[in-house]
């Protein structure tokens, strides 16, 4: 009986030093862990940064003028304006007549003339001058080019009625492909010469904008502006598209599925073979697309 109750006095004392030193241990290294930050702490999780929120301003607002060079299609160049106005999600395309004349310094002047003598610069004065507005940058394209501009918005649905080999021309509505476009735009037949041409380019140009599954285009704008800008001759810089990129592309997805762009042809009278333009239209062009933004 004595033997048993001196293994029992020891084993008591021994258990009691071993939850002793599991409560030290344990003890310590809660504390460790917890001013680590690992665990424990009364502080809530930090909440992740606001989205930013991409504010468009009519300081946005550019001007290009592209010029359409094919001289293997044995058609005159195609001068289109473009004029973006991101916050109102608006892009408007005036097509200007190759034989297009006006009175600049005292001179009579054509816009085919200038960009032929001077090329892409004087083909950008002679539209400043007309318009009395600043162009801001100018891009010439060339028919692998403009195939690739149209590659990327789709194609378009466009009505023909000029007896073209390879078009339906019943006026009937039909899909152009890349290819196709570039055909019509160049076409140097049309009955009405110039200025028929001009309505079309500027309506095919528009018409595809508008068609376009546009959230798409800006998904991969950064990829197709690059692809475009090292096929073409264009003063646009990476300072232009970094100023106004995501201006452009915030009105691409705003404006996918309605109708952002307008075509528009110079508004004028046939003089023998030359084309004067309009003072009326080129004010209220001004207007309409530059004057009320200023100050704004």
């Amino acid at each position: 009986m004595a033997k048993n109750k001196k293994v029992g006095s020891i084993a008591l004392p021994y258990l009691i030093t071993i939850f002793v030193g599991i409560l030290i241990i344990g003890g310590g290294t809660l504390f460790f862990l917890n001013h680590l930050g690992i665990i424990g702490g009364d502080k809530e999780l930090s909440e992740p940064p606001p989205k930013e929120i991409v504010t468009t301003t009519y300081e946005d607002n550019h001007t290009v003028l592209f010029i359409l060079d094919e001289p293997s299609q044995r058609c005159s160049t195609t001068f289109m304006l473009m004029r973006s106005v991101p916050k109102d999600k608006k892009l408007i395309f005036v097509c200007i007549p190759a034989n297009t004349i006006s009175i600049i310094d005292g001179e009579q002047k054509g816009i085919k003339d200038c960009y032929e003598k001077g090329g892409a610069a004087e083909a950008v004065s002679f539209t400043e001058k007309v318009f009395n507005i600043p162009v801001d940058r100018y891009m010439k394209l060339n028919s692998e080019s403009y195939v690739k501009i149209c590659d990327i918005l789709g194609g378009v649905t466009y009505p023909i009625s000029e007896e073209i080999a390879g078009f339906n021309g019943d006026g009937s509505e039909q899909y152009l492909n890349s290819e196709q476009i570039d055909k019509l735009t160049t076409y140097a037949l049309f009955r009405e010469g110039e200025y028929e041409r001009s309505i079309t380019a500027s309506a095919l140009v528009s018409r595809m904008v508008n068609q376009s599954d546009l959230v798409r285009v800006s998904d991969s704008f950064d990829n197709s502006f690059n692809s475009i800008v090292n096929m073409t001759e264009t003063d646009i810089t990476a300072v232009d598209y970094k100023k106004y990129k995501v201006a452009i592309k915030t009105m691409l997805e705003r404006g996918s599925g309605s109708q952002i762009a307008t075509g528009l042809v110079l508004d004028g009278d046939d003089a023998d073979s030359d084309y004067i333009p309009s003072q009326g239209f080129i004010n209220d062009f001004k207007d309409k697309y530059f004057t009320q933004y200023e100050g704004k």
